[in-house]
């Protein structure tokens, strides 16, 4: 059984939609990272960067439970334990694990930097909301011309670079992005928001998701909380 611990954020949908693909069974303990959870000794055990998700799977590699921080670490983990959705040839996998890098480098820090800047900062700043709302339509633009050419964002298959990408763009108003200008990604967000296995995953504790309003949570999400030494 794997246990993933977790909170309804896109890094954590990219997990709860991987289990979901992969059929595997798994068992979810929230994280509620507004108020706090992230911070508990026992949720650093695993997850030394109080990030969440992180899993422990009872069946590790070699029979004996292993536990994974970062989303992009676990959806390989995943991946390898199931033979799912990571092509076994050199070209196609190293294809995907170019776009997953590029998930993990680019689309979910700067539209998360967009996003924040939009909406969270606590005075308006527009140098950052429009270098990171141009950036964010810059990566747009990127996936949208890779996706005028390819069925999905790695090339034919639907795959963990999919995955990845898919929850980070679920946001989109708030990144300051209008569809009418990446008609292509559009077209493939809607198909990827489609799948069975994707609207179950992005369910996951979405009923435990509410807006961040109370001076407490921003303070554990955003404020000198996150820089204590651990």
């Amino acid at each position: 059984m794997i246990t993933a611990y977790s909170w309804p954020t896109p890094n954590g949908h990219k997990v709860h939609i991987m289990l979901e693909e992969c059929g595997l069974p798994y068992t979810v303990v929230p994280v509620d990272i507004g108020a706090g959870d992230q911070f508990r000794p026992e949720f650093l055990r695993i997850s030394p960067n109080n990030k969440i998700p992180a899993i422990v799977d009872d069946e590790g590699p070699d029979g004996q439970p292993v536990s994974l921080f970062e989303s992009g670490a676990i959806l390989l983990y995943l991946a390898g334990k199931t033979g799912q959705l990571l092509p076994a040839g050199d070209r196609a996998r190293y294809t995907v694990l170019q776009w997953l890098m590029f998930q993990m480098g680019g689309v979910g820090p700067m539209l998360g930097q967009a996003h924040h800047f939009r909406l969270y900062a606590p005075e308006q700043v527009d140098y950052a909301i429009h270098r990171y709302t141009n950036e964010a339509r810059r990566l747009y633009g990127v996936m949208d011309r890779q996706l005028a050419e390819h069925d999905h964002i790695a090339g034919a298959d639907y795959s963990i670079a999919d995955i990845a990408i898919f929850p980070w763009l679920r946001s989109w108003q708030n990144q300051g992005i209008d569809w009418a200008d990446y008609p292509k990604l559009k077209a493939w967000f809607d198909r990827v928001a489609e799948r069975p296995a994707v609207q179950r995953g992005v369910a996951v504790l979405a009923d435990r998701r509410k807006p961040v309003t109370d001076d407490q949570a921003r303070e554990n999400l955003f404020g000198a909380t996150q820089y204590q030494r651990r």
